[in-house]
């Protein structure tokens, strides 16, 4: 059959490769401790699940809920965002449910890229950001996130002549991959590069709720006049633990939610209603279930972070998501650590490589392995970078 061309230009999914890789080890009878994925391995607070199967249980609630979603979900999240970040947000006009934000990503492409348009990806950076500009048949420029600059982007360094062509710039903090934070001087900077370059700003945010030692991350909706130039997704796949139920919203300026439900209009018929009702649950979490599971994740990060400092791969603290970013012992390449690691000891962690040219020289280790297995994965991994 023919393939369209813009299938050609798209490379495989990162994770998807990389996943081939762990299928093969336990097809060899390996032990294999996942670390290379934010999956997370705890289920959501027991409401969540009620408030599914109740809604369920509905005879009226199994037909086709529209791409807006319910009403109660779009004031839920609009809840949220004012409780949460004091964000005053419009429920019928700046909220879109996504299923996923990766699929918001990817529909946001489609809805403001035409064929050579531009979009700013960071790099390193989740794929799905080049992904979905390739998808659109647009250009992307990548903008590097320094280690020196605690993995921010210098925007200054941006050449001008770059940023009146794009179209849209992509931001992710707390970061996937690094566990970089921004704070709100620096999401200020970003607002008025966006304002003064003429694009739209996307804020990924999909780690704002796991945050360690007080921390607490902002929304780039905070930030004055960000509604003008600004949407921001997020998702409660990290936030409840809800990453399999495919649920998630895009909050903000009002012409790009519309573009965007546009689209989803033409290719989505939204979420399951018993879905949103759950939702509307975990956007109201109990503060204190959210403090223990966080101190769980801590926990986790603590073992890492005491492990790859043991093995000579010292990394920074971070103060949220799910991820250590470490560099690789010397003498290796990214994705030729990581599949030695694997095929000698089980333990899988994602290659730098795999999130851009600027992860090379990294790995990262996820901490959504149970407590004992994470264990168990840095009591292989010191003793394999001591022999390798």
């Amino acid at each position: 059959m023919k393939v369209a061309t813009r299938l050609t230009r798209l490379p495989p999914y990162p994770f998807a490769r990389w996943s081939a890789e762990v299928r093969a080890a336990r097809a060899r009878g390996a032990d294999v401790i996942r670390l290379d994925i934010g999956n997370p391995d705890m289920p959501p607070p027991a409401p969540i699940i009620d408030a599914l199967t109740r809604s369920a249980r509905h005879r009226d609630h199994h037909g086709y809920p529209g791409f807006r979603g319910i009403p109660a979900f779009r004031e839920a999240v609009a809840g949220y965002y004012e409780r949460r970040f004091g964000v005053t947000i419009d429920p019928e006009t700046q909220v879109v449910p996504l299923i996923g934000s990766k699929e918001g990503i990817i529909h946001m492409a489609l809805a403001c890229l035409d064929p050579g348009d531009l979009a700013l990806v960071p790099d390193p950076g989740y794929a799905p950001y080049a992904l979905g500009a390739a998808l659109a048949s647009a250009e992307t420029c990548t903008f590097p996130l320094p280690a020196e600059r605690g993995f921010l982007p210098d925007l200054g360094a941006i050449p001008s002549e770059v940023a009146d062509r794009a179209a849209l710039m992509w931001l992710n903090y707390p970061n996937n991959p690094t566990g970089a934070t921004a704070d709100l001087d620096f999401l200020a900077q970003a607002v008025e590069f966006a304002r003064r370059h003429d694009l739209l700003l996307c804020h990924d945010a999909p780690y704002c709720e796991v945050c360690y030692d007080g921390y607490v991350a902002p929304s780039v909706l905070q930030v004055d006049g960000a509604l003008e130039v600004a949407i921001e997704f997020n998702s409660l796949s990290k936030m409840a633990n809800m990453a399999g139920w495919r649920v998630g919203m895009a909050v903000g300026n009002a012409q790009a939610i519309g573009a965007l439900g546009q689209v989803k209009s033409n290719i989505d018929s939204g979420i399951f209603q018993p879905i949103q009702e759950a939702a509307v649950e975990a956007l109201s979490l109990n503060p204190a279930w959210l403090a223990e599971r966080n101190a769980i994740y801590q926990e986790r990060m603590e073992i890492v972070l005491h492990a790859v400092e043991a093995a000579g791969m010292a990394a920074p603290r971070p103060r949220a998501t799910l991820y250590v970013w470490a560099p690789v012992p010397s003498g290796w390449t990214s994705e030729g650590f990581g599949l030695a690691l694997l095929g000698e000891t089980g333990v899988a962690i994602a290659p730098g490589s795999v999130f851009g040219p600027g992860g090379e020289g990294y790995v990262r280790i996820s901490v959504t392995a149970p407590t004992e297995r994470l264990r168990e994965a840095t009591q292989r991994l010191v003793p394999f970078v001591e022999t390798a």
